[in-house]
């Protein structure tokens, strides 16, 4: 017997589901007016549309499964303890969570589209280049210590550790205030 939460991609479990419950469904009588040819097209447009149906819930399912999954990464990403940003090759903020906006002391979207060399100290921007430029040109994972500032707040020393990932090139950056250490 057949499990009623089975993965409906092999066409030819899906095709005795949908014949089975096309005879459940069906009506005792069977109307004399129509065809040969006319019934077996009948029999296989009811059967194509419980096919449909059953893709539908199963599809439906799928879509609360990954609707769950994108909620809890979200929250995940946006409320963890470190800051995490996107950058990309020039050093422009792509995202970050809220973290990563608390650590730079300004909003999450209005940073958005800065340049993360700006919240860098003058003392430190060498050293902020030379790992940018490491991450983009390795496979590995880089790491360096760099002081934040900003107009609004005293400098923080944070850890930094970036690689870069994807087709689009962007350097992944997580970013660990290490000042109260």
């Amino acid at each position: 017997m057949v499990s009623e939460d089975q993965d409906f991609t092999d066409a030819e479990l899906l095709r005795l589901n949908a014949e089975k419950q096309l005879k459940v469904k069906q009506k005792k009588t069977v109307d004399s007016e129509m065809g040969i040819d006319e019934k077996r097209l009948m029999h296989e447009l009811q059967v194509h549309q419980i096919e449909l149906e059953m893709q539908n819930e199963e599809l439906r399912r799928a879509n609360e499964v990954a609707e769950t999954a994108l909620r809890k990464y979200t929250m995940l990403y946006d409320f963890a303890p470190m800051g995490y940003f996107t950058l990309d090759s020039d050093g422009k903020i792509e995202d970050l969570n809220f973290t990563g906006a608390e650590i730079l002391g300004d909003k999450r979207f209005s940073l958005l589209g800065s340049n993360f060399n700006f919240f860098i100290s003058i003392d430190h921007k060498e050293v902020f280049r030379s790992f940018l430029e490491n991450v983009y040109a390795g496979i590995s994972k880089e790491s360096c210590i760099v002081k934040l500032g900003h107009y609004k707040g005293p400098l923080r020393s944070v850890y930094m550790e970036g690689v870069v990932t994807g087709e689009d090139r962007n350097c992944l950056l997580s970013v660990i205030d290490i000042s109260s250490f």
